[in-house]
């Protein structure tokens, strides 16, 4: 037995067919009509509110190793699911066991993190959800994604509740903000530290703001862009620094007595900003990458070594960090109609891969309000 409830609208039922982004390959996505999913005993529908567009949906799109393979790996990401892992819904239908299981009531906002961990596989077991060894995710592999008007939330998947009072793209950032949070939180920063920023988009926002709430001597933030450096100003970087225009390994080091920055997190994306993270870096600093590359970084890795002793550190979505990305957002500390720069429907799903992949296109973050 499933209970289903209205949609938010009132007096309307829930359609049979729905309106969905698909993915049928590499530059190979389509607007199609779905079945709207009917959620079994454990499982609830959302009436999606906003999908955020990530970089990696970019990457994705365009047909990078990482997603579809190459001779080193085997393709990861799936044909034929709807993509969108960075969303908000409001619950509009439950099956039998879903609500109490997860006290929610249908009307309730909520969020989903971008993994469905498996519960069995040794990382799970752990407590390391976020590498789960199969690793299905919402809207690239195993579970369809968001860029629809509906999403079916598995019974594995990890749930919270959000915030009511926020539009719908700022909610969604819940997302990114989660991702940034745990890169601070694998720095492990200290009061005297120095932290250096690469990349100002959705995710290096999110790592100053975090940066800046572990309370360092120096937030310092790294773009090419002055726009973004200005909004960096605004989510708490005491200094910013346009690498188009200035000498940041210089600048950072003048500041620091000689030695260098003491924590380096990469979130450009960019393969130049990997050497630079190396160079700008004291002796033992801490360097972390969360970025995904569309093409493979070469470095001196003797200055990891030898030169430097350094601890470099990966770090993948954002695990334990959701509670605190919900509360940021709710708090009103960051200048979120500034970083949701960019809204789009769902016909326009291509416009908004497009322009989040265009380097000079001046968005921060793109949203798809379907």
């Amino acid at each position: 037995m499933t209970s289903l409830a209205e949609s938010p609208e009132p007096s309307r039922t829930l359609p049979a067919t729905m309106r969905a982004v698909v993915c049928h390959g590499p530059e190979d996505y389509g607007l199609e009509e779905r079945p709207v999913p009917t959620p079994a005993a454990a499982e609830l529908l959302i009436k999606v509110e906003a999908v955020g567009v990530c970089a990696s949906d970019v990457k994705c799109y365009h047909g990078a190793a990482k997603f579809w393979g190459d001779e080193n790996r085997p393709a990861w990401a799936q044909k034929g699911i709807i993509p969108g892992h960075e969303f908000v819904g409001v619950v509009v239908a439950a099956g039998e066991q879903a609500l109490g299981d997860r006290s929610l009531e249908l009307g309730d906002r909520i969020v989903c993190e971008q993994i469905v961990p498996c519960e069995e596989c040794r990382y799970c077991r752990r407590g390391q959800y976020w590498m789960c060894a199969p690793h299905e995710m919402f809207g690239f592999r195993g579970f369809n994604g968001a860029m629809a008007e509906y999403l079916l939330v598995p019974s594995r998947a990890r749930v919270h509740r959000a915030p009511s009072e926020i539009p719908p793209q700022h909610a969604a950032f819940a997302e990114p903000l989660s991702c940034a949070l745990h890169a601070v939180e694998r720095a492990d920063i200290k009061f005297e530290d120095v932290v250096v920023v690469a990349g100002c988009g959705p995710i290096g926002l999110g790592m100053i703001a975090g940066a800046r709430s572990k309370n360092p001597a120096r937030v310092v933030a790294l773009d090419m862009s002055d726009e973004k450096l200005a909004l960096a100003k605004e989510c708490g970087a005491d200094l910013t620094i346009n690498v188009d225009k200035e000498d940041a390994i210089q600048i950072v080091k003048d500041l620091t007595d000689g030695y260098g920055a003491d924590v380096y997190l990469e979130a450009t994306g960019h393969p130049s900003a990997v050497s630079q993270g190396l160079n700008i870096l004291r002796k033992l600093g801490t360097y972390v990458e969360y970025s995904v590359f569309r093409s493979e970084a070469t470095v001196d890795w003797s200055i990891i070594g030898d030169d430097k002793e350094l601890n470099v550190l990966g770090a993948h979505l954002g695990p334990y960090c959701w509670p605190a990305a919900l509360r940021l957002l709710e708090s009103g500390a960051l200048p979120m109609d500034q970083i949701c720069s960019d809204q789009f429907s769902l016909e326009g799903f291509l416009d908004a891969i497009n322009l989040v992949g265009n380097p000079a296109g001046g968005s921060i973050k793109v949203s798809i309000l379907p």
